[in-house]
């Protein structure tokens, strides 16, 4: 889609604060069982590898301020 439209579509990519505290938060959950765990992971590590060809990058350390930080550049790319 990007390389169609170059001007007229915007990729975010929404980025844990850090591999450790990604673990971390599917821990907390309690919903993911060792294997599934290291397989989120893991994935997780490859997509990072992707980030720089994204147009911007949220870190997603916050909710809310991630969320409002997401709403602010669809905002602005829309208004152009």
């Amino acid at each position: 889609m990007q390389q169609q439209y170059p001007t007229r579509s915007l990729s975010l990519f929404i980025e844990p604060p850090s591999i450790d505290e990604l673990e971390k938060r599917l821990k907390a959950r309690g919903t993911e069982t060792p294997e599934s765990l290291k397989a989120r992971i893991d994935k997780a590590s490859y997509e990072l590898s992707f980030k720089l060809q994204f147009d911007r990058v949220v870190i997603n350390d916050d909710l809310a301020t991630a969320c409002a930080e997401a709403e602010e550049i669809v905002r602005k790319f829309l208004s152009f």
